[in-house]
């Protein structure tokens, strides 16, 4: 057992470097000149990142004097298109909302999260403990991206091309600060088997955090991650689709989802951190399967099956898929006794081609 005391942060973006990468390479400048300046700031964050988890990560911010406990405290800042964190902060918790509908959105979807997280699963914040949640917008000029940075969100207003504003989708925001969860909890190392474990968790709980908000049961969701990011001129629908990985997009410029639904299509790479955001199309895929097959809402039974082991102490820093696949058949079974909850669970996992031990 782990007791994940390090709370090691890590850098983590909502769009995958290899989308990044193939803009980056197109004849139009248009499209290439913001993808590429995307990657160089991520790279400068993440290596911003690397060197402040090895001098010390900044303790988190307490909960603020006479701030209830169970109550969301958000702070949205704004960069405005600089990038400087936090910038200027432009909405406090309990104001009224303000003209710029990117603000409010960030601001709505932290609320989100945290709703979901309280009512679903009684965790106080992502840290379970009240942590404010700080929010940054309109960073950077035709930013590419958004990301949790081990301390706080981050948006980027995209360049209307390909990406439009990283607060339209609320589980973008929510997969994002769900990265924060893991943080405090399961610690998930952010390379190979366990990367892609960490980048399902977000996206599992991403989903959860709109179907909660929109009242969805599981035949109600669309199971889609960024629905409404990509530009009218894109092909595609959305970034990830847990329900069918590898159908999200099929565009000329962004290439085709490369997302497997399967062991059988893993891909073994050495780019994104050993394909942490493709190969997550596995895990992502047993969980819709464990939804689908008990129906209803998705945060109930299945969602909290996924809390339980993120959350339990259990699960290895290092895990394996088929490490968390047992585990999760293990807390169904802890959880809900022999019955239809561990069968789904594991039936989905055989279904992928995990083995649940």
């Amino acid at each position: 057992m782990t007791t994940h005391g390090g709370h090691e942060p890590v850098f983590c973006t909502i769009v995958p470097p290899h989308v990044l990468d193939r803009l980056a390479r197109h004849d139009d400048p248009a499209l290439a000149e913001p993808a590429r300046r995307t990657l160089e700031r991520d790279a400068y964050e993440r290596t911003h990142r690397r060197l402040t988890t090895v001098t010390g990560v900044p303790a988190a911010a307490p909960r603020p004097v006479g701030a209830e406990s169970g109550r969301p405290h958000r702070t949205i800042h704004d960069a405005r298109h600089r990038t400087d964190l936090p910038g200027r902060k432009v909405r406090a918790e309990g104001e009224a909302p303000g003209k710029d509908a990117t603000v409010d959105r960030a601001y709505s979807g932290l609320g989100a999260t945290f709703e979901l997280y309280l009512k679903a699963y009684g965790r106080d914040s992502i840290d379970g403990s009240g942590l404010p949640l700080v929010a940054t917008v309109h960073y950077d000029r035709d930013y590419d991206n958004a990301f949790w940075n081990g301390e706080q969100m981050v948006f980027g207003d995209g360049d209307g091309e390909v990406f439009l504003d990283f607060t339209i989708p609320v589980d973008v925001i929510g997969h994002e600060l769900t990265h924060g969860v893991t943080q405090y909890s399961a610690n998930l190392a952010y390379f190979g088997q366990s990367g892609a474990l960490n980048e399902s968790v977000s996206d599992v709980f991403g989903s959860l955090i709109k179907q909660y908000a929109l009242g969805q049961t599981v035949a109600e969701a669309d199971w889609l991650i960024g629905a409404g990011l990509l530009a009218p001129r894109v092909t595609g629908t959305a970034l990830r689709s847990l329900k069918a990985p590898g159908t999200a997009y099929d565009d000329d410029v962004l290439g085709k989802d490369p997302q497997p639904a399967t062991m059988d299509g893993y891909v073994h790479t050495g780019s994104d951190n050993g394909g942490v955001h493709i190969n997550s199309g596995i895990p992502n895929h047993a969980f819709y399967l464990v939804a689908n097959a008990l129906g209803g809402h998705a945060w109930e039974r299945a969602g909290q099956i996924w809390y339980d082991v993120l959350t339990g102490g259990e699960l290895q820093e290092d895990a394996l898929f088929t490490d968390f696949a047992s585990l999760t058949v293990k807390a169904a079974r802890a959880r809900y006794g022999d019955g239809e909850e561990s069968d789904a669970v594991g039936k989905a996992w055989e279904q992928v081609g995990v083995r649940a031990l």
